[in-house]
């Protein structure tokens, strides 16, 4: 078993981190303070070919293979301050780019997935509702058959993407007495009669990705716009979720990475009580400690993402490594930040940033605690 990278995979993240050091950083804080998106990113990403990182060539993708789509996004991750960004870039890819690759038709690739990949079209997924978060399939919009069509009725809340979208892969009920196997998708276009979205949200962190409400009223979508048979919901929601809880936290590795070697840096240039602070144990404990959760982050989520490139499942291994990097970056930040002291708190500063935007993954794709019941149920507990 080997998932070390190439000299070709170390080659492209590191042509990765060049561009985003010198496209993607201007204005960060401003916009993070503005709550405002960054098309003049989102478009220099997509000609890059980040959208289309594990898209097949046919679609205009680059046809890489995940482990190298990982090497690329923890590239992003470790040069790119605009973690907002990144996470909308992620999200359509994974959550709406992959599943209409592997469960859409010809015609529904050929008409949504150039788009999406050039950046001409924004993307995402529609699940989460008020009253079902981490009890994904107890969702209430209803999707009901009318001749040709189906008529959507419900409403989403904490949608990535949504006030910006347009299209989005919505899950809804066909067929109630059946549960959770009675659970659809659908990719619905912003123009369908019906569909309306909210204003971004104000959130703690991940400023710069705009994330909102959608409401669906008597929304008319047509058949041929369901992604899959009725029913293939639990489907298609579990092979995205494998490939969000392992990709997507790839710049999450990446931050932590760059926070790290900057952690390592102040510690070795301030000064106090007439010695450098890394000299003592209370500090160099805590950067210790950083670096081991650092290593061990890229270990589980470079095994994953060899394994999704073998062919194989990997249920168990994604919400480990989903589990185990989200709660690290978060202890990371908090060590950086305690580490850099006043200046740690300073908004002039990434290290508060990076901590508001780090407590964000321990809740999307799945709770620490759905993590671990993913985890236990493996375990036959």
């Amino acid at each position: 078993m080997n998932f070390s990278l190439t000299e070709d995979q170390e080659r492209f993240r590191d042509h990765t981190i060049e561009f985003a050091r010198r496209e993607l950083n201007d204005g960060v804080t401003e916009r993070d303070r503005n709550r405002e998106f960054s098309w003049s990113g989102w478009r220099k990403c997509a000609e890059f070919g980040i959208h289309g990182l594990s898209m097949p060539v046919k679609y205009g993708g680059l046809g890489m293979d995940l482990l190298t789509c990982v090497a690329a996004m923890e590239g992003l991750g470790y040069a790119c301050r605009d973690s907002g960004l990144l996470f909308s870039i992620n999200s359509q890819i994974w959550t709406c780019e992959h599943p209409i690759l592997k469960f859409g038709s010809e015609e529904q690739k050929e008409k949504y997935l150039p788009g999406l990949i050039r950046g001409s079209l924004v993307g995402g997924h529609a699940m989460t509702e008020p009253d079902s978060g981490s009890d994904a399939f107890s969702i209430r919009c209803r999707a009901e058959k009318r001749g040709d069509s189906y008529l959507l009725n419900g409403s989403k809340i904490f949608i990535t993407n949504a006030p910006i979208a347009d299209l989005l892969l919505v899950f809804a009920v066909t067929d109630p007495r059946k549960g959770f196997a009675g659970i659809s998708a659908f990719i619905v276009e912003k123009g369908y009669p019906g569909f309306s979205t909210g204003k971004p949200m104000g959130l703690m962190g991940l400023n710069t990705c705009p994330i909102g409400e959608v409401v669906l009223e008597d929304c008319e979508v047509p058949g041929w716009n369901r992604l899959g048979g009725e029913g293939a919901g639990l489907a298609i929601f579990n092979s995205e979720m494998e490939l969000e809880r392992s990709c997507l936290f790839a710049t999450h590795l990446g931050a932590m990475e760059k926070g790290l070697e900057d952690t390592i840096r102040y510690a070795k240039e301030r000064k106090q009580f007439g010695s450098e602070i890394g000299k003592f144990q209370s500090v160099s404990h805590k950067i210790s400690e950083m670096k081991v959760r650092t290593e061990l982050s890229r270990l589980i989520l470079y095994k994953v993402a060899w394994m999704k490139s073998e062919g194989k499942r990997a249920p168990m291994d994604s919400a480990i490594a989903k589990l185990f990097l989200s709660e690290s970056y978060v202890q990371n930040s908090l060590d950086a930040l305690q580490i850099h002291g006043a200046y740690g708190y300073s908004t002039e500063f990434h290290f508060e940033k990076d901590l508001r935007d780090a407590l964000a993954g321990k809740i999307y794709s799945g709770t620490s605690e759905i993590q671990r019941n993913i985890i236990a149920a493996f375990l036959g507990l």
